[in-house]
């Protein structure tokens, strides 16, 4: 087991054992906790009762979160000429077609989100072997593959984010950063976490949020109460 540093130590110490913090409270104590010396990313992790290997359980969804992520997402808007400044207006980082497809082909990937069209969705599916594995390909249960270029491009920059139960059964997010108030921190776990909810799949039995975590990126997890979100 790695050892702890001074640091560590002393965050953990804040931390209660085996208490089940309100949302409010542990939104409040994870900027206490928080040491480094960059502005850490706040992260979520929830627990659900599904069973992801099957197709009635899965469950996936995107959320707006109130207060964005206070991270500066890089969008990629692969769309045909008539769209490009649609795009461009819209704050996209990078905009084109076929100069794009190819850079992917070669291996580049240096963004955070891909938005396409569906007429362009044809020359996709051939990159799925470097997109999907990153998380990168575009999905119209997303709103990544859209007419509404613009729109989507908008909503992104200001804080819409995919997520999608991994193999385990959780949920993992980012909802902000450190430097977030933490009333901001608060407002952007409970809309992921009440998107969760309403995303329950009707074949999904017993307790559905079996546990949540908050933790930033050099913290230990702050257990939160299910009941209490």
């Amino acid at each position: 087991m790695a050892k702890l540093t001074k640091k560590q130590k002393e965050a953990a110490s804040k931390i209660e054992k085996n208490k089940l913090y309100s949302l409010k409270d542990a939104s409040a104590l994870i900027k206490t906790v928080a040491s480094a010396k960059f502005d850490e990313s706040v992260d979520i992790a929830v627990r659900l009762g599904v069973d992801p290997r099957k197709a009635n359980q899965m469950v996936r969804g995107v959320v707006a979160l109130p207060h964005g992520t206070g991270k500066d997402v890089r969008v990629l808007a692969l769309v045909t000429p008539d769209k490009e400044a649609e795009a461009k207006a819209a704050g996209a980082d990078f905009v084109g077609l076929d100069d794009y497809l190819q850079k992917i082909k070669d291996g580049w990937t240096d963004v955070d989100v891909i938005i396409t069209m569906p007429a362009v969705m044809g020359k996709l599916g051939p990159l799925g072997r470097i997109l999907g594995p990153r998380g990168l390909m575009p999905n119209p249960k997303t709103g990544t593959v859209t007419m509404e270029v613009g729109k989507a491009v908008q909503e992104v920059k200001a804080g819409k984010i995919d997520f999608k139960v991994d193999k385990t059964g959780i949920v993992h997010a980012g909802i902000g950063r450190i430097s977030f108030d933490a009333d901001k921190i608060t407002e952007n776990a409970h809309e992921i976490i009440q998107t969760l909810i309403k995303l329950k799949p009707t074949a999904a039995k017993g307790q559905y949020i079996k546990s949540i975590h908050l933790s930033s990126t050099m913290s230990p997890a702050i257990a939160l109460d299910p009941k209490a979100v």
